[in-house]
């Protein structure tokens, strides 16, 4: 058991020593016209025992497989004394199976990281005394005490305080939400601003976050499942070779010839060449800034007919950016330049968007603030007052709004804004409206991806479904589900995959995790968090989401050339069997074909290192046309 425990657990190294000895071998040959005939004999003795292994476990469980052929063949061939072909097999055999395991390594890490993400512990009230106790401790109906910058331990009722809640691990957006009294809360949120009471409603893997990690786990479950090609191919194909080996050895009574058989029968060609083509194929997208984590997937994703995207972060920038500021004053720039100096004072989730909007500037003296929670802020500079927050705000201050910021709210707030007033000495001097927005490529891009076949485009997200409907009209998707929970999109997908969809999923957040676990096909944004990072099937690394159209294109270029290998794998052997048989190819010249027949399958695979879309072919075309009108 030590010893085959040895072999399974150090395949790398049993793969590198096998190739480094039989180039050792061919070259002392060549070279020095040394006998490689040990290095050769000791790179298949060296080789074969994970094979053997692979082999007996399978039988166990009286299951023919691939590994058993290369067992016999190799065997057969050490008695006739065709050390390198034993030794080429063996090598091939073990790098391919080594290629082929592109898989999801990091499934279980990624649960890992998610229970990190849980909160540990919760305070609770208890009369005049509040305690610190352990997270399982809690029990439905406990009031609990949040402060700013804790999370919010279970999913519950606000019964006391007000706050600005980060729920971008449940909801998915950036935007933080505004709470009170009599609100719902989701635990693994973060209070950013404010205190609160919250009476517990559920708790432990009941919470809306103890769901997201019970989903994940389900659905990479499911993945993992999936058979290897190979172990569907050799359900068949080994059987039908060892027995037709058993019947010309026993006709032509020709030991020789049934090795030989056996020999030629292993399928080098197919077992190097799919991986070959996921490994090109890989490759070709790291260079694209597209991460492929497991050549397997490739199929699923290039069959792809329905994409379903998040909103914020996938289909948006992630990020609350000033859309439009409108003036009501002729000094624009200095009326920007002192709420720029007030938001520096404020701890308002939209003042960030407005001091990247203004930029550098001379900010002025804040003499004093005050802060009028959910509603806005009031300071003073020198003289002057100034007054930001929301219309609200400005009605209870005695700001009158004019007509035309009555008319500028409105178009405002239709195309999806947060609006912030600005207040000069009790006169109207700015509006301003922040929103997330739209990639400025997602548009074309998803033209793009209908034209290549995909049949459906739907959007899902937590946000409100007036402002998912904003985003979705903007893009041309028709398909759009607001209000959203993680759990409502992974039922989303799974209905999509019960009528018959091959189902593409593309997201950044925690609260994607499930859903990117359960598609066909999960896609995820570099810039997304690393749950969603570790659950995606491909990554488009750079965030740049007209990637997606290399990706798509990439897989189903990388799938036809995979089934290609096989054809050409397959055909291989099935000439060679033939030829056999009749006696037209003998065991130099089936060799010859054989060793042929790898070689133009790993041709065949290297040509998607070149692989480029009709888009970015285009995109080259002008640039180098444009850099030789410059020179």
């Amino acid at each position: 058991m030590k010893l085959q425990n040895f072999f399974m657990g150090h395949k790398h190294p049993v793969v590198l020593i096998c190739g480094i000895l039989i180039i050792t071998a061919f070259i002392s040959k060549f070279l020095f016209d040394w006998n490689p005939v040990y290095s050769l004999a000791m790179a298949a003795i060296i080789g074969i025992p994970p094979i053997f292994i692979q082999a007996y476990q399978a039988l166990k469980v009286k299951v023919i497989s691939i590994e058993l052929l290369v067992s016999i063949a190799v065997t057969g061939a050490f008695i006739i004394g065709e050390f390198s072909e034993a030794a080429i097999v063996i090598f091939l055999f073990l790098f391919g199976g080594l290629l082929e395991q592109k898989t999801l390594e990091k499934t279980r890490s990624a649960i890992r990281e998610l229970t990190k993400m849980a909160p540990a512990s919760a305070l609770r009230i208890n009369g005049d005394n509040i305690e610190e106790i352990n997270i399982d401790d809690v029990t439905k109906g406990d009031l609990l005490l949040v402060k700013t910058g804790a999370q919010i331990p279970v999913d519950g009722i606000i019964q006391e305080g007000k706050g600005y809640i980060n729920e971008a691990s449940v909801t998915g957006e950036s935007m933080t939400a505004g709470k009170t009294t009599g609100e719902k809360v989701f635990a693994g949120t973060i209070l950013e601003n404010g205190t609160l009471k919250i009476e517990a409603e559920k708790i432990g893997e009941d919470t809306t976050f103890g769901k997201i990690i019970e989903l994940v786990e389900e659905a990479q479950d499911n993945k993992s499942e999936a058979e290897r090609f190979m172990d569907r191919f050799a359900k068949y194909y080994t059987p039908i070779v060892l027995l037709l080996a058993l019947i010309v050895g026993l006709i032509f009574q020709n030991v020789h010839l049934a090795i030989t058989i056996l020999i030629l029968g292993c399928p080098g060609a197919l077992v190097i060449g799919v991986p070959v083509s996921n490994v090109a194929g890989i490759g070709n997208g790291a260079k694209n800034g597209i991460l492929i984590k497991s050549g397997e997937l490739m199929a699923a994703f290039s069959k792809a007919d329905t994409m379903v995207f998040d909103k914020t972060g996938t289909l948006t920038s992630g990020k609350p950016t000033v859309s439009e500021a409108k003036a009501y004053t002729d000094d624009f720039q200095e009326a920007l330049r002192l709420a720029a100096s007030v938001e520096r004072e404020s701890e308002h989730p939209l003042g960030q968007a407005i001091l990247d909007y203004v930029g550098k500037t001379e900010y002025a003296k804040i003499d004093k603030t005050e802060v009028v929670k959910g509603q806005g802020i009031i300071a003073h500079v020198g003289s002057e007052e100034i007054m930001i927050g929301n219309q609200t705000f400005m009605e209870n201050h005695a700001v009158w709004i004019n007509n035309q910021a009555k008319q500028d709210l409105l178009y405002l707030q239709q195309s999806g804004n947060s609006t912030v007033f600005v207040a000069i000495n009790r006169q109207l001097t700015l509006l301003i409206g922040i929103k997330d927005q739209v990639r400025p490529d997602a548009k074309r891009t998803l033209r793009i991806l209908k034209q290549m076949g995909i049949k459906r485009f739907v959007m899902l997200t937590g946000d409100n479904q007036t402002t998912a409907e904003i985003v979705g009209n903007e893009l041309g998707i028709t398909e759009v589900h607001g209000d959203f929970l993680p759990e409502d999109k992974s039922s989303f997908i799974k209905r999509l995959q019960e009528e018959g969809r091959t189902v593409a999923f593309i997201g950044d957040g925690v609260n994607d995790s499930p859903s990117i676990a359960l598609a066909d096909g999960g896609i995820a944004m570099g810039s997304g968090t690393d749950i969603a990072v570790e659950t995606s099937d491909i990554i488009l690394m750079h965030s740049h989401f007209k990637k997606l159209i290399h990706a798509f294109g990439l897989t189903k270029k990388t799938t036809a050339n995979m089934k290609g290998n096989i054809i050409i794998a397959v055909g291989t052997v099935v000439f060679l069997l033939i030829g056999l048989i009749f006696g037209y190819i003998h065991m130099a010249s089936g060799m010859l074909v054989h060793e042929l027949s790898i070689l133009a399958v790993v041709i065949n695979g290297m040509r998607l290192l070149r692989y480029r879309t009709k888009d970015e072919k285009l995109d080259s075309y002008q640039v180098q046309n444009k850099t030789l009108e410059v020179r």
